[in-house]
């Protein structure tokens, strides 16, 4: 089946949400894949595409200040992605929430797995403590606890900061995703607080799983974290800490966390990302089969 590109829906704001639908031909469940900050969903289709080949039909937006959505909202101002606009953080939220519910109403029977990266990895987390119900896995990766002390205060780029430095080798260890992100028209390099505000920003930072999930669904919901050893936004301590909060705060017990040697933040764009999205596909396997 052929992807529906440049689908949109209008969110409460009035802000046009850009999304694409990629469906497998004989689907098993749905994925919805939530980007970080300062980029877009179209930097994702080598895992798309995996997972379209495997299965698993994809939703993925460009949220609110971002990608095409971005584009639409700041009237082609380059200059302005990023700028979540109306409404904030709270809007960008709603908006993922809409985009779960349009993924549940065109799949009424299937599965719905919410797949996010960085600051959607932290969106993912505050769907899933408000509407746990709504999905029947999580997947993080680039993620940590979102809690003083598991966030690094840093620049991210500090570790790697030369005279030849780009300022994006944080990323990956392949020195042509850094080049390609500056060289994306889709892409910013803003730093979140300036992009988001302080109080947005902080609503970010502060959070942890909420209490009694398990309880308050009746079942148990899979998670795995997935982390690049040398990642500097939380890195594998951090996300160590988040899986024990969904195991003693959540209740959780199928969660699994996988740590990536010589891997940085974006490891579905790191040098290993065959055996990555490998990894993933085996652990949605093994929950999900084939019917």
């Amino acid at each position: 089946m052929t992807s529906k590109r440049d689908q949109e829906f209008i969110d409460d704001h009035g802000v046009a949400i850009v999304y694409d639908v990629h469906p497998a031909d004989e689907p098993r469940a749905v994925v919805q894949l939530l980007h970080g900050v300062g980029e877009h969903a179209g930097r994702y289709a080598a895992l798309i595409e995996a997972l379209v080949g495997a299965g698993f039909t994809v939703y993925a937006d460009d949220h609110r200040g971002h990608g095409r959505t971005g584009m639409r909202q700041h009237g082609d101002d380059a200059t302005r992605l990023g700028r979540l606009g109306v409404g904030g953080h709270a809007a960008t939220l709603m908006a993922c929430r809409r985009m779960t519910r349009i993924a549940r109403d065109e799949n009424p029977e299937l599965p719905l797995i919410l797949l996010g990266h960085s600051w959607g990895s932290f969106l993912a987390q505050m769907l899933l403590d408000v509407h746990p119900n709504a999905y029947d896995a999580v997947i993080l990766s680039g993620s940590a606890l979102r809690w003083p002390g598991s966030l690094n205060p840093l620049p991210l780029n500090a570790r790697w900061k030369g005279p030849d430095a780009l300022g994006v080798e944080w990323l990956s260890s392949d020195a042509a995703v850094g080049r390609a992100f500056l060289d994306d028209p889709l892409t910013t390099t803003t730093p979140l607080l300036k992009l988001f505000g302080l109080r947005d920003s902080a609503s970010i930072m502060f959070g942890r799983p909420r209490r009694g999930l398990r309880d308050a669904v009746g079942h148990d919901i899979p998670i795995l974290l997935m982390v690049g050893e040398d990642d500097p936004v939380g890195g594998p301590r951090s996300v160590e800490r988040l899986a024990q909060a969904y195991r003693q705060r959540s209740g959780f017990e199928d969660v699994t966390t996988r740590v990536y040697p010589g891997a940085r933040h974006e490891i579905f764009n790191e040098i290993a990302q065959a055996e990555i999205r490998a990894d993933l596909l085996a652990w949605l396997d093994e929950r999900f089969p084939l019917r």
